[in-house]
């Protein structure tokens, strides 16, 4: 059983990856619904928390339905990452999660996010007094270091383990390689096999088929895997990679009629949560995937991602299901 404090998560967790513009209520709403063990919030500024600005206050939004659910903020400034460190944990979050590989230049060169790995000692630091201000448990996700010359995964893991971390998730890229070029997975068995590490160890990077999540687990000795890009307007694919792991069979591909249900409910929640206009323009980004594969759907996909109202946008996907009422989607 792999546990984060108190918090049991079965004996091979599933995380949502934190994603920025992505993993919002609704998305979220359809991961868990699809075999998501743990999930976390898009990242919140520090210093939008401490001002109230209403766009970081807003991704404090979580719900019964969701736990367990972790909050991840990101910052530079210790003692702003540690106000907002308390005011996260108001909101009755399972976990508080801490942005230590976020690769943006928007984030990175002003020193948070990926940018701490060029600064370890405040990086730990910084964590410490998070764990201290909180009762929750605190987490941190974070990459293998800024470049080939910095990589540093396995003090850094065991430091932020001394100062009170209790599981740490490493997308196995650089900063410099952003999301290019293939994760070295490698780095997170030299982790694991430090005999004074003993926190949950996940790895992101590349697990985009169950396959491939079969093959990691067996090659790599982590405790879970968290799953970011290739769950974008494709949530099955926490419960595929559970089924296979279980029984080395794939599921049948969701239906046609599967696939439209779900985007529409994640429209739906998307309208509720954000109002019709964000709620449809920040939905786009998740069409392409929820329909990959399909043939001649140029038109449609075109038609989704310029409409502007949510009954052209239904009307679009009863359109579709019509059109395509015969087709199979391919395992």
């Amino acid at each position: 059983m792999v546990k984060i404090g108190n918090l049991e998560l079965g004996d091979y967790p599933l995380l949502l990856a934190p994603m920025e513009d992505v993993s919002d209520p609704p998305f979220r709403a359809v991961c868990k619904q699809n075999g998501a063990d743990l999930m976390y919030t898009e990242f919140i500024s520090s210093e939008g928390l401490i001002r109230d600005a209403a766009k970081s206050v807003q991704k404090l939004d979580i719900f019964d339905y969701e736990k367990p659910i972790g909050i991840q903020i990101f910052g530079n400034e210790i003692e702003s990452m540690r106000e907002a460190a308390e005011i996260v944990e108001e909101a009755k979050p399972d976990i508080l999660d801490i942005n230590y590989g976020c690769p943006v230049n928007k984030v990175a060169c002003k020193g948070a996010g990926a940018g701490i790995l060029l600064d370890i000692d405040k990086m730990v630091s910084m964590t410490a007094e998070i764990v201290k201000a909180v009762k929750i448990p605190v987490t941190v996700k974070t990459r293998l270091g800024w470049d080939n010359d910095t990589i540093r995964i396995v003090e850094v893991a065991e430091r932020l383990q001394d100062v009170g971390i209790q599981a740490i998730s490493i997308h196995a890229r650089t900063r410099k390689q952003m999301y290019k070029g293939e994760a070295d997975w490698s780095y997170l068995n030299l982790v694991k096999d430090n005999p004074r590490l003993h926190i949950p160890v996940f790895g992101n990077g590349d697990i985009d088929t169950p396959e491939r999540a079969a093959e990691y687990k067996a090659k790599y000795n982590v405790d879970g895997m968290m799953i970011g890009r290739a769950s974008i307007g494709y949530p099955w694919i926490f419960n595929e990679i559970k089924h296979y792991l279980s029984t080395g069979e794939k599921l049948a591909a969701p239906t046609l009629d599967e696939r439209i249900a779900v985007a529409k409910k994640h429209l739906d929640f998307s309208v509720e949560w954000k109002g019709e206009k964000l709620g449809i323009l920040e939905m786009r980004r998740h069409y392409t995937n929820y329909f990959r594969g399909m043939p001649n759907f140029k038109q449609y996909r075109t038609e989704m991602v310029t409409s502007d109202t949510y009954e052209e946008v239904c009307a679009i996907l009863d359109q579709v299901a019509k059109v395509y009422a015969d087709y199979e989607f391919s395992v």
